[in-house]
């Protein structure tokens, strides 16, 4: 039977020094998460630890081991070995962030190999791979062989992730999920970053998200987690910078899975909406990529988007026969003034209510549904002005929805100024 006996360490004892506000030393972080991954130390245990870390804390070096341990719990891939120009980029999430659809081919377009691992979404922010398989017959789900072989291709593949991409992070979400251990800085960035180390590109970029529609509602404590994060791929020999955007407002337009698709497939063409463009410029420029504007203007990004879409598997025109919700209808604004405030999540909560997100990990996604956004913040609107276009296939869930509309917006009789999309930026150095 496994034992950390032979080691000197044993978990109860671990559990005690983090209690007391003791560091760990690489070692024994190591010891840890090697127990919990193989199930030897059992939940109650790793629970325990969870909450000590939660409440103590971790220093810089000790969130890096962590980090360190989870990707070495499970599949690793050296992508930065077989390609030296890989880039990756991870967003912490938000209401209609589209921007790896549009941000990814372009960086293919611009000579990168993109070998991209995303997630679902869980909640009101939604998740790349499900705003992927909205578009018919495209695969998410290729096997590792397929998954390089596209990369060797084509330069770019966007597949959802493996389930041995770091399985203690696997197992410790799942408890932090349960024991109110979710809100603790270390364990937040070591879960984003165990999964990007699994998979080592060349440069990362983390796009941090702050405000209301985002998992971070301050300024201050997406810095935080982007210096945290920042500071883990320094450690590690991964090249990172973070850029923390604002998520007081909605990103685009769109927000649900095939409209978020179409918004993308629209930026691809040059005629998207101004933030998602300065965002997906910001990013590039994070990681020293040229050219991203031009491969968008000259459609060589879009041709890219497409060449993936086709060879996951998407159907002939798929791109232009995109699921649509049987009913539409519009929000007028009530007053005429200055758009103040648009509530993000709500808006987001909404999309969920309406079936274009989870509130469980077991809900299934209506790829159809959701809303358009016909004014952003600084906007002057008029009295009567459609303020927002909402795309329901339940009659019920529309009118539920409707009512809770007005309550995520604000008009202002004086001039309101559009938010700031990029609020810092954290490199390497």
């Amino acid at each position: 039977m496994w034992s950390g006996s032979s080691l000197g360490m044993s978990p109860a004892e671990l559990i005690a020094r983090k209690r007391d506000g003791q560091p760990h030393t690489y070692a024994e972080i190591e010891f840890l998460i090697r127990g919990i991954a193989s199930g030897a130390i059992p939940d109650y245990q790793a629970a325990a630890w969870l909450m000590a870390v939660c409440i103590r804390g971790m220093t810089a070096a000790e969130t890096a081991w962590l980090t360190q341990a989870m990707a070495a719990s499970g599949e690793m891939l050296d992508l930065q070995a077989r390609w030296p120009n890989v880039v990756d980029k991870h967003s912490t999430g938000g209401v209609g962030d589209k921007t790896s659809l549009v941000l990814m081919p372009a960086l293919a377009a611009c000579g990168c190999r993109v070998a991209k691992m995303s997630g679902r979404g869980l909640g009101f922010s939604g998740g790349t791979i499900d705003k992927l398989e909205s578009i018919p017959g495209l695969r998410t789900d290729l096997s590792r062989q397929e998954f390089l072989d596209q990369v060797d291709r084509i330069g770019i593949a966007i597949v959802s992730q493996s389930a041995d991409l770091a399985p203690a992070d696997g197992k410790l979400y799942a408890l932090r999920d349960v024991t109110a251990t979710v809100d603790s800085l270390p364990l937040i960035a070591s879960s984003i970053m165990s999964k990007k180390l699994a998979l080592r590109a060349g440069r990362l970029v983390l796009d941090v998200k702050a405000g209301r529609g985002a998992f971070m509602k301050s300024v201050e404590e997406a810095q935080a987690l982007a210096e945290a994060m920042v500071a883990i791929g320094r450690a590690s020999g991964v090249k990172t910078t973070a850029v923390v955007s604002d998520m007081s407002q909605p990103e685009g337009r769109a927000i649900g899975n095939a409209l978020e698709v179409r918004e993308a497939i629209e930026t691809l063409q040059g005629r998207g909406p101004e933030d998602v463009l300065e965002l997906c410029s910001a990013l590039a420029k994070a990681l020293e990529v040229d050219g991203v504007e031009k491969a968008i203007q000259s459609g060589a990004a879009f041709e890219r988007f497409r060449s993936m879409v086709e060879a996951q598997g998407g159907e002939a025109g798929a791109l232009d026969r995109l699921p649509g919700a049987r009913q539409r209808c519009e929000w007028p604004a009530q007053r005429s003034g200055w758009l103040a405030g648009i509530d993000a999540e709500l808006l987001g909560r909404a999309a969920v209510a309406l079936g274009a997100g989870r509130s469980r990990k077991d809900d299934e996604i209506d790829s159809a549904v959701g809303f358009v956004l016909r004014a952003k913040i600084g906007d002057w609107v008029e009295a009567g002005q459609p303020l927002l276009e909402v795309h329901a296939n339940d009659h019920s869930k529309l009118a539920q929805v409707l009512a809770g509309v007005p309550a995520a917006y604000q008009i202002s009789e004086l001039p309101v100024k559009a938010p700031e999309l990029v609020k810092a930026i954290i490199s390497p150095s």
